[in-house]
């Protein structure tokens, strides 16, 4: 079986010098081979960047988006309580 690639992490100046490289006229392609990136990943960085200034995910939600987040993580905190409390009424019906 092949092993699987240990996931890599990049600082923000590196992504910005990396975006800055493309947007100097460096051709995707030498870029892609040259720092072993995906191409998927490079042109995130490239939208994010351009769009927003910041390369992380976080900055580049809509507001729709971000409330749909916060509604996801609220409702699997509900959920987690309501089973706690039917297991807390469980147990002190037995008594």
């Amino acid at each position: 079986m092949t092993e699987k690639r240990k996931r890599r992490t990049f600082t923000e100046e590196f992504k910005r010098q990396i975006v800055e490289l493309h947007l100097v006229g460096k051709p995707k392609a030498e870029i892609l081979r040259e720092y072993g990136l995906s191409q998927s990943v490079l042109d995130q960085w490239i939208k994010r960047l351009t769009t927003t200034g910041s390369s992380r995910e976080k900055d580049n939600r809509t507001p729709e988006q971000a409330e749909l987040l916060r509604l996801q993580k609220e409702v699997k905190h509900l959920r987690m309580e309501n089973d706690l409390l039917k297991q807390v009424a469980l147990i002190f019906a037995r008594k």
